[in-house]
């Protein structure tokens, strides 16, 4: 599997699936997640509504992942995930690391080959970008990937990028 990171715009990729970083309501909210629902269109919601009139209920908890389609997003699907907020004292890294590797875990379920990342739990859930790379990366390199053959993490900035490229290159 290659590992590669960008600056870009998720809501762009032209791979396979899309991971959203998501609140556990998967009906939208600010950041990443709300930015791939605008994109998206209004498909996406109600694939989403869906899922918590039905298997979901109480909404995806944190470390889980789920699929719907993609909408109007170039991907093929949008994987659902749940970082743990460290804001709120969710600070485990078996939990964050778990959002990387459900994630994969649906893409090989889907037979996607490519994958695009965001820097789940980085923003406003607060874990520290160099905290996340290092867990996303271990994570995502130690899975037995079958049809998965890239994994991009798609970041905000070149700072970011740089704190990502660091733990790809020793990957």
């Amino acid at each position: 599997m290659r590992l590669e990171a960008i600056v870009g715009d998720i809501t762009t990729q032209a791979v396979d699936a899309v991971v959203n970083a998501a609140n556990s309501s998967l009906l939208g909210g600010g950041g990443v997640d709300g930015a791939i629902h605008r994109a998206a269109g209004p498909e996406l919601l109600q694939e989403c509504r869906a899922l918590r009139a039905g298997d979901l209920p109480d909404g995806l908890p944190v470390g889980q992942a789920v699929a719907t389609g993609a909408g109007e997003l170039p991907a093929r699907w949008v994987i659902h995930t749940v970082g743990p907020n460290a804001n709120a004292g969710q600070t485990d890294p078996a939990l964050l690391a778990s959002c990387f590797i459900e994630s994969l875990r649906v893409a090989e379920e889907l037979s996607a080959a490519s994958v695009a990342f965001p820097a789940v739990s980085g923003g406003v859930y607060g874990w520290a970008m160099s905290d996340v790379a290092r867990i996303a990366v271990q994570a995502v390199s130690g899975f037995p990937a079958r049809s998965v053959e890239l994994v991009r993490f798609v970041l905000f900035s070149s700072d970011a990028k740089a704190v990502f490229d660091r733990r790809v290159d020793i990957a």
